[in-house]
């Protein structure tokens, strides 16, 4: 029983933002409900369709319509009308050419949350455009400021689709529901990539102000250009993680490395942090990962192994808190943050497109004969 018990989330089936937000509203015990092409098939393996391994489709049940049937429509509209909040990823417009937009949905609904994900947006010279995470991503600045210093590199998503896209959907959504207890009121909430990505820049464009960030990459606190704050290849190929930053973690740190050099004593001045990277890389490589990690991990060192996805679930520290689960089989991560009374659940695996259809039907107020006139006409599958 989660602290989203109740929440009734209808959600229209996409990719990226959309359904990993829908998975933090059902991990948090919202009830999920998919709404699938009626022909919907998921192509095994596939980046964008992974069946039964599509970790972020977790938690809800599924249901299949056909909304270019009519009666398909008037389904997902009657679904709707109970739901609390809607979830939709498509571009601008789409869903106003289904009948299934926010001006009637929230007509016939007025406390519906209507949730809409798009990479640029609604508006704007670029909402109707074709674009993916690392495009977002190009315009908040975020990207440029990833990477070599030859180059930006994508941080895989999760700086667009999944930190400023979905999670942005989910906390806005969030807020407006929190409102419409109060107001009665439901509106809509507009999150884009851009506008999310951006936001995440916030602290390095405060930092930027004061002079202290500059545009070239690999030449900053953060982004790779200070020597004690970055990654280190050791004897056997792997990596360790290090961040002293501060001076008592900076002193520990050569204190437990055994550094008397006094070439890396001081580490504040940028002008050296070329020379001291270069010594520091020559030390590392004269053991292992674990061999360092013995040593430091656990310390004020603030050093970790940087670990493959193989290795993290096996973690002492993960293991400990649980920080991975299995479900059918599938390694996947718990659902976070912890909550200590009513805390957070995995509902259960991917859905199969269109399993749940006649049990969701009927558990949310259609007869029998209604569902079976449904599958007559074909809009239900």
């Amino acid at each position: 029983m989660g602290p989203l018990h109740g929440l009734k989330i209808i959600e229209f089936a996409g990719i990226g933002p959309g359904p990993f937000a829908a998975m933090l509203f059902a991990d948090m015990g919202a009830e999920v409900v998919r709404i699938e092409r009626k022909s919907a098939a998921r192509r095994s393996l596939s980046l964008l369709s992974l069946g039964p391994l599509d970790v972020a489709s977790r938690g809800r049940r599924s249901v299949a319509l056909d909304i270019k049937r009519a009666a398909g429509r008037d389904a997902a509209r009657r679904l709707i009308d109970q739901a609390d909040a809607l979830i939709e990823g498509f571009r601008p417009g789409v869903m106003e050419r289904l009948g299934l937009g926010p001006e009637l949905c929230l007509a016939r609904n007025p406390k519906l949350v209507y949730g809409r994900m798009t990479g640029w947006g609604q508006t704007g010279p670029l909402a109707h455009s074709a674009g993916h995470d690392i495009t977002y991503i190009a315009l908040s600045g975020a990207l440029h400021a990833i990477g070599t210093a030859e180059q930006p590199l994508p941080p895989l998503n999760l700086v667009g689709d999944l930190g400023g896209g979905a999670m942005m959907l989910a906390w806005g959504m969030m807020a407006a529901l929190w409102e419409a207890q109060r107001s009665g009121q439901g509106q809509v909430v507009d999150a884009a990539m851009t506008d999310g990505a951006a936001y995440l820049m916030a602290m390095l464009y405060g930092v930027k102000a004061t002079g202290l960030w500059s545009n070239q990459r690999g030449a900053n606190l953060l982004d790779g250009g200070a020597f004690f704050y970055g990654t280190y290849v050791c004897s056997d190929g792997k990596f360790v993680a290090i961040g002293p930053i501060e001076p008592q973690f900076y002193a520990l740190f050569r204190e437990k490395m055994g550094i008397d050099d006094p070439d890396l004593a001081d580490h504040y001045d940028p002008s050296t942090w070329p020379q001291q990277r270069a010594k520091l890389a020559a030390i590392f490589r004269t053991r292992t990962r674990d061999a360092w990690c013995a040593l430091l991990e656990g310390t004020d060192a603030c050093v970790a192994p940087v670990l493959d996805m193989d290795e993290a679930p096996e973690h002492p520290h993960n293991r400990a808190r649980t920080t991975f689960v299995t479900v059918d089989d599938v390694v996947q991560p718990a659902p976070a943050p912890r909550l200590s009374r009513t805390p957070a659940a995995i509902q259960g695996a991917p859905p199969t497109p269109g399993a749940d259809t006649e049990a969701v039907l009927l558990g949310w107020g259609f007869g029998q004969t209604e569902v079976e006139a449904l599958r007559t006409a074909g809009a239900i599958g």
